[in-house]
């Protein structure tokens, strides 16, 4: 049985008249901010009652306000719009009412750094201002941003999670839980890793050093009460 949190029925401090139309909206946008370097364009596909209602609710500059780093008392998501074009953000939205099998508050994202290289993730607002993120580059995970979280994308390959596990025991990082997701064996896969503290650029850097590692990254961890 899951536990139910004071902000779970309250919500958290915010803009917005909806802790899962805005601060939930913003959190999946926030994570996906911090995965790319430098975001200079995004594009949203919205689901279900994110796609009926974002203009009234304000989802679209709660999601762009995430992309900015924004949280969600930030007077900043009211003008998001103009903060994202003053910073060469570019945005659009699209409403997908084709996809009826999918949670309700559910939005697609895909972000595009200065290079052009693009990463993709899908979330979900689960209500109180949670979020949790369900997809990413087209794999299923299961990510919250609640703690520092490392992902580790890489080829499916042997040894890969002895050496990521030998490298965060060496900067004595103690890990709270370590999850695997793949496309399958073989192929690309991801290790979603959440830690108890801080992680620096020393860690990251040092798990790139294997040959099977295609790419680290690393979500902060997120707390936008």
């Amino acid at each position: 049985m899951n536990e139910i949190g004071t902000f779970d029925i309250l919500g958290p401090n915010m803009i917005g008249p909806s802790s899962s139309h805005t601060a939930g909206a913003l959190r999946i946008a926030f994570i996906a901010g911090k995965m790319v370097e430098k975001p200079a364009a995004v594009r949203f596909v919205l689901y279900g009652s994110f796609a009926r209602t974002y203009h009234g609710h304000g989802t679209d500059r709660a999601l762009v306000g995430g992309i900015l780093g924004y949280h969600p008392d930030d007077e900043r998501i009211r003008d998001s719009f103009e903060h994202a074009k003053e910073a060469g953000l570019d945005f659009t939205f699209e409403e997908n009412f084709t996809d009826k099998e999918i949670y309700p508050n559910t939005v697609d994202i895909y972000v595009k750094n200065e290079n052009g290289n693009e990463m993709s993730l899908r979330g979900k607002s689960i209500g109180g201002g949670n979020a949790v993120i369900t997809r990413l580059n087209g794999v299923d995970v299961d990510l919250t941003g609640n703690y520092s979280t490392i992902v580790v994308q890489h080829i499916d390959k042997k040894g890969t999670l002895a050496f990521v596990t030998a490298v965060l025991s060496a900067y004595d990082l103690n890990i709270g839980s370590l999850r695997l997701y793949r496309e399958s064996k073989g192929k690309m896969a991801y290790a979603i890793i959440e830690v108890d503290t801080m992680v620096s650029s020393q860690v990251i850097n040092a798990l790139r050093g294997f040959e099977a590692v295609k790419n680290v990254l690393l979500v902060p961890a997120i707390n936008l009460d």
